[in-house]
This record gives structure tokens, C-alpha cells and sequence, in this order.
């Protein structure tokens, strides 16, 4: 980006809130603000998964300051994201609703292989640019992201379901670090990365990078802070064998460590030399970057020419086999009917929330058979189900389900409840990409690459009209009777089709 811009993150982790605003001009990044707030999440989790009202006034009071410098910021240079402790969380949807109005902005709660990705490219600001292979680790409170990746380009990404507070809170929940309870720790911290540690041993790397609050703090303990230093297997096993011979993070007394980070300092260590056991790690440097250095990578990709999102559309189109020359047809003929039903934005330069409802319906014009790849019978089914669930590069869960949403609806009857189900700023919305998408699919049933059909799209309270080209439409008997069963089915959801059989030339259509 050439412009002068000033983009904010915030990380809503399951250990610390972290804010991080940067004005970035002529490809220079200057940090304007970073802002740190232990809130612990992880440990306000109930015994039923819950998480605590002090915990949750504690994190509403942290983002209320958060908002307040974030207050001058529009939405679209904003990102905030939750990670593991609000995708596990039960009940989460209230307490985000009552984040988001403390903090003046929506919350995406990624997934935890999204939450890698990112991760890695805040770290990969740092890394030289050289042909190695590396892996980043980076243990939150509530999981752990481990990353191997060449360049900017991440081969291998997985999320663990290891933290540094939710290990103490199961092993050393009363302060106490003896021999019985540390092998223990360690023991469960290798069973959970048993899974990927051949793989990851199998790729290999060249150089590892810590990128953690836990692994810094263990960094300074072991004296591997300085620029270029490392934190070395030998020096984790002597930490641990002082660490269970004092009997007591406190005993201990480690230097330079904040008394929040000491209270999960304990477990933190316990799953990072799980790590270096079972993945082989012999030296670690640790890097300053994070996951919020990560999102703001992203985020100023949203802003120029280049939207992860995209990528992640791609990946799944090529992993689940679909027509992509078909999708892409669909895509461009959707665009196309959506821009002619909003005749006041035919430009380019489209209002930022239209410009963002033409990208959704395109990835799911793209995506809208990927339930092929399951069975051709109810694929639409089958598509909303992989969309919910899939790991999508740069799609949040919202994203995802939103996606999901469309392409379920994209056939068959049209369950308006599962549209009314979605945030409102998204139902309107969402029912015109819907209804563009439904005859974009019909019009190309025929999947012949040559088909550009002159039509156009106009929305009514309870119309839908669709105008083509009468002579195109008579040559294609079938397009024809689709539609009229399109018809039938819009009028079980109280929706009436009006198909206008007129003369647009197809270069009329061509936008």
C-alpha cells in the first residue's frame, strides 16, 4: 500500500489481551501503540465450560480500554480475533455480543489452524530472506500452534489443545512442582503432539522460533534473551530439574518474570519441553512477533490487492476437487446479476459492505459444489457441512458459516430461518447473494463454458424479476422449465418470480 493507513489488531487471547495499532505508509510499518493486558480467560473456565463473571468483567473492562483508543478507527481497519479459549468456551455467543459493545467492533473467532497461519506470518516479518525451512511454535494459554514454513509460505500448520494455563491449572493447580507431577505434565504435553510429531520430524527445519509470552519468560530464565541466543535443550532439562527441586515457581524466583506470568509459568515449561522432546528440538530462538503482527499482515492485504480469503478459496477448491473453470463461470455470472440489483453501485468502487458481499458470493459461486467430494445426492448438504467444519485459509468461523449458509441454500428449498439465524447486518444481504447465486447455477446447469447469459436482476419486497434475453432463453428449453421450478420453489418461502422475457444484448450484461 502506497497511501498512508492506520490499522489496529487486537488479540484476544486465553492468557493476555493484546492491542496493536500501526500506521503503515510506502511499505513501512511504524507501531503507533501496543497495549498488554493479562486477562487469563483460560482460567476463568467453570467446571461446565463456562467462563466466570469476574473473569468475564475483567475482560469487559479490559476491552472498554481497548475501545476507547480504537474509537477514531472505522470497522474495516480493524480486526479483532479470539482465539481458543472463546472457541471452547460454552455460552461464548452472550459474552461476545457484550465484548463487542464494550469494544466498539465485531470479534472473529478463528480456528486454531487459522490461528498458526497468522501466527506465522507476524513471525515471518522477522525472518531473513532466505531459502530455510522453519518451525514456529507458539504456546497461548489455552493451545499451541506449531507451524513449519519456507519463506512466507506455511507447509505444515496444526493447533493443539495444550496451553500454559489450562497445563498448570490440571498439574500444578496448588503451586506445587515435585518430580511425580512434572513427568506427568511433560508425559501429557508428548501424548498430545504424538499425532504430528512424525510429520513434523519428516519435514524437518532448519531453524526453530519460539513466539509466546510463555517461551519468552522462559527465554529470560535461562539468560537466552539477548539478540541471537537460544534456548537450548540442555538448558530446558536443568530449568526443570531446579524447578522441581525448589518445589515452587515462587521458590524458585525466577528473574525478569512477571508475577501473572509466573502464576502459569509452570505449565507453560512443562509443554514446551514436551515439545522439544517430541518433535526433536535441540536450540530455539525466540522472536518478538505474534499472532496480532499476523493479523495486521493480513488485514493490510484486505486493504490492497491481495485478500488471504482468497487463497483459502483456492486451497479448498484444489484439496476437494472441484470444477474450478465451472465455479468461476457461476462466480462471474452471480456478480454480474447481484451488480444489476443494486443499479445505484455499478462502479467499481463499491461501498465497503457491498464490496464485501461481491467477495462472499464469488467464493461461494466457487465453492458452492464442494459437497461433491462427498456424494452428488443432497451435495449442497454435504457442502454446508465440510464449510462448517474445513480449515479455510484467512475465514474466521463466521466467515465459514456464512459461506456454509449460502451454499446450503444455494438448491432446494429456500430456508429462510437459516438466513434469519445470521447477524443482522448479513440478512439482507445474504438473501440477494442467495437469489443471485440460485439462478446463476440454474443458468449454467448446462456447464457449457461458452454459456454467457443475458439476464439482469431486480429485487422487490416480495419479487424476485429476473429479465432475459428472449431468444437466448428459447433456444434452451431446459434453462427454461429450471426456472419455472425455481419459481415454484421461491413461492413456498413467500418469494414470487417474475421472469421478463425481453431483448438484452449480451454486451449489455458484461460488467
Amino acid at each position: 500500500m502506497n497511501l498512508p493507513v492506520t490499522v489496529a489488531a487486537v488479540d484476544l487471547g486465553s492468557n493476555s489481551f493484546h492491542m496493536l495499532i500501526v500506521r503503515a505508509e510506502q511499505g513501512q510499518r511504524r507501531v503507533l501503540d501496543r497495549i498488554k493486558e493479562s486477562v487469563r480467560l483460560a482460567g476463568g473456565l467453570s467446571a461446565d465450560g463456562r467462563i466466570d463473571a469476574a473473569t468475564q468483567q475483567r475482560a469487559l473492562d479490559c476491552l472498554a480500554r481497548f475501545g476507547q483508543r480504537l474509537a477514531q478507527l472505522d470497522e474495516a481497519r480493524v480486526r479483532v480475533v479470539g482465539t481458543n479459549t472463546l472457541r471452547q468456551a460454552r455460552g461464548a455467543d452472550e459474552f461476545i455480543a457484550r465484548a463487542e459493545a464494550a469494544l466498539g467492533h465485531p470479534i472473529e473467532i478463528i480456528y486454531g489452524v487459522e490461528e498458526a497461519r497468522l501466527i506465522y506470518a507476524g513471525v515471518a516479518e522477522d525472518l531473513e530472506a532466505v531459502d530455510a525451512q522453519r518451525l514456529v511454535v507458539d504456546i497461548g494459554g489455552g493451545s499451541t500452534e506449531l507451524v513449519i514454513g519456507r519463506g512466507a509460505q506455511v507447509r505444515r500448520a496444526e493447533s493443539v489443545a495444550l496451553g500454559a494455563v489450562t497445563h498448570t491449572t490440571r498439574f500444578f493447580a496448588d503451586g506445587r512442582v515435585d518430580k511425580t507431577t512434572w513427568k506427568a505434565a511433560v508425559t501429557e504435553a508428548r501424548l498430545a503432539l504424538e499425532p504430528l510429531a512424525y510429520d513434523y520430524r519428516e519435514l524437518g527445519w532448519s531453524v526453530a522460533l519460539g513466539a509466546s509470552g510463555s517461551i519468552k519468560s522462559i527465554a529470560r530464565v535461562v539468560g537466552a534473551d539477548a539478540p541471537g541466543a537460544t534456548i537450548t535443550s540442555e538448558a530446558l532439562a536443568k530449568l526443570a530439574r531446579r524447578l522441581c527441586k525448589a518445589g515452587s515457581v515462587d521458590k524458585l524466583a525466577p528473574d525478569g518474570v512477571s508475577s501473572e506470568r509466573r502464576a502459569i509459568f509452570a505449565g507453560g515449561l512443562a509443554v514446551l519441553v514436551g515439545i522439544f522432546e517430541s518433535l526433536g528440538v535441540t536450540a530455539m530462538q525466540v522472536s518478538d512477533k505474534a499472532l496480532r503482527e499476523g493479523v495486521i499482515s493480513d488485514l493490510l492485504g484486505r486493504l490492497s490487492a491481495h485478500d488471504s480469503r482468497d487463497d483459502g478459496v483456492d486451497d479448498a477448491a484444489h484439496r476437494f476437487v472441484i470444477d474450478r473453470d465451472h465455479g468461476r463461470r457461476v462466480a462471474e455470472t452471480a456478480a454480474r446479476l447481484w451488480r444489476s440489483g443494486h443499479q445505484g453501485h455499478q462502479g467499481d468502487q463499491l461501498p465497503a459492505g457491498m464490496a464485501e458481499a461481491v467477495r462472499v458470493l464469488r467464493w461461494a459461486a466457487m465453492l458452492h459444489e464442494i459437497g461433491l467430494a462427498v456424494a452428488h445426492r443432497a451435495y449442497h448438504k454435504h457442502g454446508e457441512y465440510l464449510l462448517n467444519n474445513a480449515d479455510i485459509r484467512g475465514f474466521s468461523q463466521m466467515d465459514q458459516h456464512l459461506l456454509a449458509t449460502i451454499v446450503r441454500l444455494h438448491r432446494g428449498r429456500l430456508r429462510t430461518e437459516l438466513i434469519d439465524a445470521l447477524p443482522s447486518a448479513w440478512q439482507t444481504r445474504t438473501r440477494d447473494i442467495v437469489l443471485a447465486l440460485r439462478i446463476a447455477v440454474i443458468l449454467h446447469r448446462g456447464r457449457n463454458p461458452a454459456t454467457r447469459p443475458p439476464v439482469t436482476l431486480a429485487h422487490g419486497d416480495a419479487t424476485l424479476t429476473v429479465s432475459i434475453d428472449a431468444d437466448w432463453l428459447a433456444e434452451r428449453p431446459l434453462t427454461r422449465a429450471d426456472l419455472d421450478r425455481e419459481g415454484e420453489r421461491l413461492a413456498k418461502a413467500g418469494l414470487a418470480l417474475d421472469l421478463v422475457e425481453t431483448t438484452i444484448p449480451e454486451a449489455a450484461t458484461v460488467r
